[in-house]
């Protein structure tokens, strides 16, 4: 694997069944994503754009083909493993935001430190580094809130302060601004090019050429292939260069 990737997939293949039908939703995609990249993709419904998203969140397996996540292969990765890399290495946001309802922003931020699988966190520094990172989408002052008492727009923060909460090597949006009006879709977007400025490597799936234009790359995919690659013409930051992450 080069160095320079975070992401490496060969020849990747997802095939479903249902019954004795085999419906193909990727078909030997390869494709690569260096550290500090930030790319989008896009598709029409059923071109297997979220097929290929679960595969990269470790949340489904590929049926042929390898997947390497920081030179790991994950393709074939046993549910438990998997779990443990989804915890470590990844973090979710979702368009629906996916907040526990009944809990505060903190608390739903701390959840992934109460369910990791590195032995866990004291406390006080669960907390601490949960006011760190609300305090790094600007939503400190909202972390006693539950989501009914905050915005569409405030609670997406939440779900991207929760994302950071593990120091994750990848960031993984599935429509972020989906659900959101065009003002708070924009405020999101600037978190996100914040991020990037930082050096985090992001993999964004939306439907919104505007917002895609955000990133450095569009990958546009179409019947389980990868239809053609739009350049966005936006500079990887110099951040990226060491493959280091920053507190944001």
């Amino acid at each position: 694997m080069n160095p320079a990737n975070l992401i490496e997939i060969i020849d990747l293949t997802k095939v479903y069944r249902l019954g004795d039908i085999q419906v193909p939703a990727l078909d030997e995609i390869s494709l690569q994503v260096q550290v500090g990249e930030f790319v989008a993709i896009m598709g029409p419904s059923g071109s297997g754009k979220s097929t290929l998203l679960n595969i990269l969140g470790c949340l489904d397996r590929p049926t042929q083909g390898q997947y390497l996540l920081g030179g790991e292969d994950v393709s074939h990765l046993s549910r438990e493993k998997l779990a443990r890399v989804r915890n470590q290495k990844i973090g979710f946001v979702f368009q629906s935001y996916n907040l526990l309802t009944q809990s505060s922003a903190l608390e739903n931020v701390m959840l992934p430190l109460v369910y990791s699988h590195n032995g866990g966190h004291p406390k006080h520094e669960r907390l601490k580094l949960a006011r760190a990172a609300l305090e790094a989408v600007n939503l400190l002052e909202r972390e006693r809130h539950k989501p009914a008492e905050m915005s569409g727009g405030q609670q997406q923060r939440v779900a991207i302060a929760r994302a950071l909460i593990n120091d994750p090597l990848l960031i993984l949006a599935d429509e972020p601004t989906g659900n959101l009006d065009t003002h708070s879709g924009e405020e999101i977007m600037q978190i996100f090019d914040a991020l990037h400025e930082r050096g985090r490597t992001i993999v964004m799936v939306t439907h919104e050429p505007e917002i895609a234009a955000h990133t450095q790359r569009t990958i546009h995919i179409r019947d389980g292939h990868i239809d053609s690659v739009q350049q966005n013409h936006k500079a990887t930051p110099m951040q990226a260069i060491g493959g280091g992450n920053e507190a944001i």
